[in-house]
């Protein structure tokens, strides 16, 4: 009986240190905290009574609990409520020494812990500290239901088990620390290279942030730089697989956190703690508990921030930190040399865009170098063109919107003898009235805020060559005498200099305006008007010219085609009969549109044009109103001069100054532009006197 129970109690060693070699090799293949506590669980179990379990985590700063079945309390995990200081094995780590609780309702020094055991009905307690001659690691506990569950004997085995697993894990730390240095070192040498061989910005900075985060394990990691313009810091490139959108490329520094622009001024890092990441409430709604930032700094200059974030508490230590001031070193060399390519090709952009100038500016979308038609009203205009063209004198074309004036432009510049020299264009309606000046006449570097090189205006570029002004209609009052004297005298001044600049072009000038109109009005100088309209050109609506509609349909139809894939054969009588009937208020360029859908959504060789909306678009077109109606021109004419009392009130109310908080515009809660435009528009005028 004796030896029976020696040969059992033999047994039960042999399982107990079987059980502790496995856990030993398997703690050594975990993946992680979580993997290891289940491990410790499953293996424990199968030799060492308990009811709860708990291991301490000192690289996390955190408790992980399992209780048995038994211990769970309906009303709540009481274990998950505490605090790591107010537990046992935070003491234990803490010290470094073991604590057997052979009676938990005795303790007195843990009243919380203490309270929490109660309530899960666990009566008796081992901790133990898990630590090696290098390092602590944490520290693991054991609890019972029972009272004075652990012996001497147990607590000297869960002793070798604590001894074993500290092993394991001090050996998994350093194989990771070790494989960690390794991926920091390939991602130095990597950046290196990166360098030297990327002058992209935007893309190697996503490339950089995509590969810290992986290699720091982060959720987020992005570079913030000046804008260009502005000088505001933004995010620039960003790598947040995770992220909820809030935080995007583009976004301003000062909305994200003030911490950026603390960086980029200082030029020193920052580690921040929870509380300071509180304060930040678009990194805190993305869930960030760690944040480090650091300057981009080459030589002495701060060049941006680089901004790493993760949902880990504490992720960022001092070796990280010193780490991460090598890899904002290398961004900041790659972010140096970027800037530097970035100037020399902007420089190389802006010499081959007036190279284009010189050249030939590119040809508009309607993509074909010929004028399609053979209509008498298309004949009449090309005759003219033809007459004028070899001569230097000022053309002005008219013509509704999209009828081709621009081509027609085009074919006075091409037989002239100026054809081998530039053809510059500039339609006056796009560009903003302050900005137009400078795109016509050029400006010097301060002539302005924003004028931060010179500039050479459309004139100067079309030298010896033509200029085609599209919109000239649009060109402001106060521009057009500068104007008038470069027709004149061949002469101007850039804006900011005093220097007289001569100029050989020729102008071709365009609108779809009735200019002698608005010289009756006021709104166009007649100096102007008499000097453009040396030689008029006027184009006929396509509406004039249904004999051009079907050349026109298949001049589309081929042209579209080729560029789709489509080969498209047949073109029905019926739909061709539909085309010429409509009265195409958008013109050529409404027709080119429309067969360009007809020609996408037709799947065979027929061409299928969506003649119902053409139908719907006649049908609904407003009626032009009679050109004569008194009703309509006396209405018109009591609105113009109860807008005109208005602004003359207002100009004498601020003594006739237009700008600024106290003048016109301000009390007529108009931009300055806004009413510069309607007083053009009523013939408004201001003298030195103050009379209009």
């Amino acid at each position: 009986m004796k030896h029976m129970e020696q040969l059992s109690e033999s047994g039960w060693l042999t399982s107990r240190y079987e059980a502790l070699i496995r856990l030993s090799s398997a703690i050594r293949e975990s993946q992680g905290p979580a993997e290891l506590f289940r491990l410790l669980v499953d293996e424990l179990r199968r030799v060492i009574r308990f009811d709860g379990i708990a291991q301490y985590d000192d690289a996390a700063n955190k408790m992980h609990w399992h209780l048995c079945e038994p211990c769970t309390d309906p009303a709540g995990d009481p274990v998950a409520a505490l605090r790591n200081e107010e537990t046992v094995a935070w003491w234990v780590y803490q010290h470094q020494e073991p604590m057997v609780i052979p009676f938990v309702d005795r303790e007195s020094r843990f009243p919380s812990t203490v309270a929490a055991l109660n309530r899960l009905g666990l009566r008796s307690m081992c901790v133990l500290p898990l630590s090696t001659r290098h390092r602590r690691l944490g520290s693991l506990a054991i609890a019972s239901r029972e009272p004075d569950a652990y012996s001497a004997e147990e607590v000297r085995f869960l002793s070798l088990v604590a001894a074993q697993i500290a092993l394991a894990m001090d050996d998994a730390l350093n194989f990771e620390e070790s494989r960690r240095s390794e991926e920091r070192l390939r991602l130095l040498l990597d950046l290196t290279n990166r360098v030297v061989s990327t002058l992209d910005l935007r893309d190697l900075l996503r490339e950089i942030a995509g590969n810290v985060r992986r290699v720091m394990q982060c959720d987020g990691a992005g570079v913030t730089l000046p804008d260009p313009e502005t000088g505001q810091l933004r995010l620039y490139a960003l790598d947040f697989p995770t992220s909820k959108g809030i935080l995007h490329e583009g976004v301003a520094a000062g909305d994200i956190a003030a911490t950026v622009n603390t960086v980029f001024k200082t030029g020193k890092p920052v580690n921040l703690t929870e509380e300071q990441i509180l304060q930040e409430s678009v990194v805190a709604a993305e869930g960030a508990r760690s944040v480090c930032r650091l300057p981009l700094i080459s030589r002495g200059r701060v060049l941006g921030v680089l901004s790493l974030g993760t949902q880990r508490v504490n992720a960022f230590g001092e070796h990280d930190v010193a780490f991460l001031g090598q890899v904002s070193n290398q961004i900041a060399i790659a972010v140096e040399n970027a800037l530097a390519y970035g100037q020399i090709a902007e420089l190389k952009d802006k010499l081959a865009q007036e190279k284009v100038y010189l050249e030939d500016e590119i040809r508009s979308e309607l993509n074909f170098e010929e004028i399609v038609g053979n209509s008498d009203g298309l004949r009449r205009v090309l005759k003219q063109v033809e007459t004028v063209a070899p001569t230097d004198s000022t053309v002005i074309i008219y013509g509704e919107t999209g009828t081709g004036k621009e081509l027609i432009a085009r074919a006075l510049h091409n037989l002239s003898p100026r054809k081998a020299n530039p053809f510059v264009k500039l339609n006056c309606a796009a560009i903003p009235t302050g900005l137009l000046e400078s795109e016509l006449f050029g400006h010097e570097k301060g002539a302005f805020t924003g004028a931060i090189s010179q500039r050479i205006g459309r004139f100067e570029l079309a030298h010896r060559g033509t200029v085609f002004l599209d919109e000239i209609g649009e060109i402001p009052l106060e521009l057009q005498p500068k104007l008038l004297r470069v027709l004149q005298e061949r002469e101007f001044e850039r804006l900011g200099s005093a220097r007289t600049i001569r100029t050989d072009a020729r102008l071709i000038a365009a609108t779809n305006r009735d200019l002698e109109k608005m010289v009756e009005e006021g709104t166009f100088r007649s100096d102007l008007f008499y000097r453009l309209n040396v030689f008029p050109v006027r184009i006929p609506p396509l509406r004039e010219r249904p004999a051009d509609i079907p050349v026109l349909v298949r001049h589309f139809v081929q042209q579209f085609g080729r560029r789709n894939g489509r080969n498209i054969e047949t073109i029905s009588s019926e739909t061709m009969e539909a085309l010429v009937r409509y009265h195409w208020p958008g013109n050529i360029r409404e027709l080119q549109n429309v067969i360009e859908r007809a020609v996408i959504i037709s799947k065979g060789t027929v061409l299928k044009v969506p003649v119902s909306d053409l139908r719907r678009r006649s049908d609904t077109a407003p009626s032009p109103a009679p050109k004569h109606s008194p009703t309509v021109d006396s209405l018109k004419q009591r609105l113009g001069e109860t807008e005109r009392n208005q602004i003359l009130a207002a100009l004498e109310q601020s003594n006739w100054v237009i700008a600024g908080p106290n003048g016109a515009a301000a009390r007529l809660g108009m931009k300055r532009s806004t009413l510069q435009f309607r007083m053009q528009k009523l013939g408004i005028r201001i003298s030195r006197t103050g009379n209009s």
